[in-house]
């Protein structure tokens, strides 16, 4: 089977590349972005993903997949298409599906075949039927084109794990023939396979994302009441992680989610619910305790000081997560603009964002390749990614080259009692 992935994004890249390495279908990845597609036919990876550049090299060699800008030649002759592109959020938060729409356009117009096209996007309810008929309106053939819901559940830092140990392969459609089709497509993955119809796997999706997205929000909210009345966050999460119904992932307190999804996902469904007339309070909850939390630290730090104003401030972690180099609603983003609007130096290490960091704020601060470069004299240090090399970093230089040994961390990366016991004012999220 011939099998065509639209769009070489985290999503895009990652499927194509996984079907590949189980084998027995031609996978083909096309994208716009020519630059991007000479990278990947070189063997580099315009992403970073622990495990992926080694396998699209691999993969590259033995032929199992291609890389192209051709969509003529890609579509043309396709049994299945996945469409992977963003679907970002607008300025009410609904889904933006302009580039859904065009690659549905582009599919429909140069399919000369019958072809299942399979949704991987993160859509709203009934996109996947919009979609179909939006195909069927523009195909140039007299063909047979289906949609199929195929959603990703894949982590940013794990993906590539995350595609071959998927807890769950979600296929929603509404027909055997498209079921068939997919159920032939993942016949190498060893993985549970929940066929439903498409409503229902779109709104699994969503409910999934936003669920997890909702436990962060309300540990967060537990970690600020823990401060107040002298609890222990990690403590209490460490109590609640031995029953079975609540599990230990996700229960980590700090400055907020961040990243291509939660965010998004969030405020989509929360629209979405309410162009349906009917208020989804846990998400709106969860959307306002984020927004709050991000800045939570950064606020305080205020009543350290006179003023920020040529204060040189370190930032360690810029990303919104370790593991990959996207700042996608990165809680960083929001604290380094509070930071440069009251006048502070900002100086930021990152083990891998700095690059895309600088597209965001250029020149505006300053980057280092190491922590003790970041913190050297600085007066004030903030953690906002729990990356090893930090978690791992000897607290005792704090002391030792700040001006001021005043940090706050946004990830409780360490104990209170070892920051305490080096001299160092300690700040962290509910303990």
């Amino acid at each position: 089977m011939k099998i065509v992935v639209a769009g070489t994004g985290y999503v895009g890249l990652v499927t194509g590349v996984c079907l590949a390495e189980r084998g027995g279908h031609h996978i083909v990845c096309v994208d716009v972005n020519s630059e991007k597609i000479s990278m990947l036919k070189s063997g580099i990876s315009p992403i970073y993903e622990d495990g992926l550049e080694e396998l699209i090299k691999k993969n590259n060699d033995l032929n199992r997949i291609e890389f192209t800008s051709d969509f003529e030649s890609a579509y043309g002759d396709a049994d299945a298409v996945f469409i992977a592109v963003g679907t970002p959020e607008r300025s009410d938060g609904s889904a933006n599906l302009d580039y859904l729409k065009s690659a549905a356009k582009t599919i429909a117009e140069n399919a000369k075949k019958d072809i299942l096209v399979i949704i991987k996007s993160t859509v709203p309810i009934g996109t996947n039927e919009q979609i179909e008929k939006y195909i069927n309106k523009h195909k140039k053939e007299n063909i047979r084109i289906e949609v199929a819901s195929n959603p990703e559940f894949l982590a940013q830092g794990s993906a590539v794990r995350d595609t071959f140990e998927a807890t769950r392969i979600v296929i929603g459609v509404e027909s055997e023939w498209a079921k068939e089709i997919l159920l032939d497509i993942y016949k190498n993955f060893d993985n549970h396979k929940l066929v439903t119809n498409r409503n229902s796997a779109e709104m699994i999706k969503y409910a999934s994302n936003d669920f997890l997205a909702l436990k962060i929000s309300y540990m967060n909210d537990i970690a600020n009441l823990c401060e107040i009345v002298g609890a222990d966050i990690e403590d209490v999460a460490l109590g609640m992680s031995f029953d079975n119904r609540i599990g230990s992932n996700f229960l980590n307190a700090g400055v907020g989610y961040g990243g291509s999804c939660f965010p998004k996902d969030t405020k989509a469904l929360h629209w979405l619910s309410n162009s349906n007339g009917y208020e989804l309070k846990t998400i709106k909850a969860a959307i306002e305790v984020n927004e709050i939390q991000k800045l939570k630290l950064a606020k305080k730090s205020s009543d350290f000081v006179e003023s920020f104003n040529n204060l040189k401030v370190a930032i360690l972690g810029l990303t919104y997560k370790p593991g990959t180099d996207d700042l996608r609603e990165a809680p960083s983003i929001v604290n380094i603009r509070y930071l440069l609007e009251r006048g502070a130096k900002v100086v930021a290490f990152d083990p891998v964002g700095i690059d895309n960091a600088k597209k965001i704020f250029g020149d505006t601060i300053a980057y280092v390749n190491d922590i003790d470069s970041a913190i050297l004299d600085a007066e004030m240090c903030f953690i906002m990614t729990e990356w090893e090399v930090i978690k791992n970093y000897d607290v005792s230089n704090y002391k030792k080259l700040m001006k001021r040994p005043l940090v706050f961390d946004g990830r409780n990366c360490y104990k209170i009692s070892e920051m305490k016991d080096n001299g160092i004012e300690y700040y962290s999220i509910g303990r």
